[in-house]
């Protein structure tokens, strides 16, 4: 019986042992599942497969491009003036036959034009309290624009095909279309290019995207 009982522990604890290790294997492959499947579903999400030139490919066969509206102030125009401009928009716009999407997204506010302005100011001026202010207001301006409070809306029009061999020539004629009727009302835009479409995606599908305007975009394309 002595002999007996340390064999009965041992079987006991090896018994043991592989219950634990199948249900460690188990919870490990479900893990792995559910990271898989965490990330396909991201990357549907994103649906982006390439980006080229002027053009946006995604994964389910479609080839987009985008038009940059330069904002303008309507609280600068008359009366008279809004009225021409909504009906000049109503009739060219009203003979588009195929969709398309507005989309309006905040960002950052770029403000190192005017901190690139304020830097000069400073090296050639000789007023130090002239210096003084431009430093701290130059510093005020870039804790209002890292901490996220002052933003900026952008707005963009986007056009898509279903893609097959050739479309980039039909697309590329609506998209230009479409930019002359909207400064045919006196509104400004262009045509995004390559390294402007990933930021845009950027701004839409990544959270953690900052407003760097000479980063490498090669490198900002996002992954999940």
């Amino acid at each position: 019986m002595q002999r007996i009982i340390p064999i009965l522990i041992i079987l006991l604890c090896l018994v043991v042992g592989g219950i634990i290790l199948f249900f460690l294997k188990k919870s490990s492959r479900k893990a792995k599942n559910a990271e898989d499947e965490e990330q396909k579903t991201a990357n549907e999400f994103v649906n982006v497969k390439d980006i080229k030139e002027r053009y946006l490919y995604t994964r389910d066969s479609h080839i987009i491009m985008y038009i940059k509206i330069n904002p303008i102030s309507i609280d600068l125009l008359s009366e008279r003036e809004k009225k021409l401009l909504c009906k000049t928009l109503t009739a060219e716009l009203s003979s588009e036959q195929k969709s398309y999407k507005f989309l309006a997204v905040s960002r950052p506010v770029d403000i190192s034009p005017l901190i690139n302005e304020y830097t000069g100011i400073i090296s050639n001026s000789a007023d130090q309290k002239q210096k003084d202010l431009l430093r701290n207001e130059m510093l005020v301006m870039s804790n209002y624009a890292l901490s996220g409070e002052v933003v900026e809306r952008q707005f963009y029009i986007m056009l898509w095909e279903k893609y097959e061999e050739d479309i980039e020539r039909e697309i590329s004629k609506r998209c230009y279309e479409f930019k002359s009727k909207l400064e045919s009302g006196n509104i400004q835009c262009e045509i995004l290019k390559q390294q402007d479409i990933v930021r845009l995606c950027n701004l839409i599908n990544n959270p953690a995207y900052t407003n760097i305007e000479d980063s490498e975009f090669e490198a900002t394309i996002p992954i999940f």
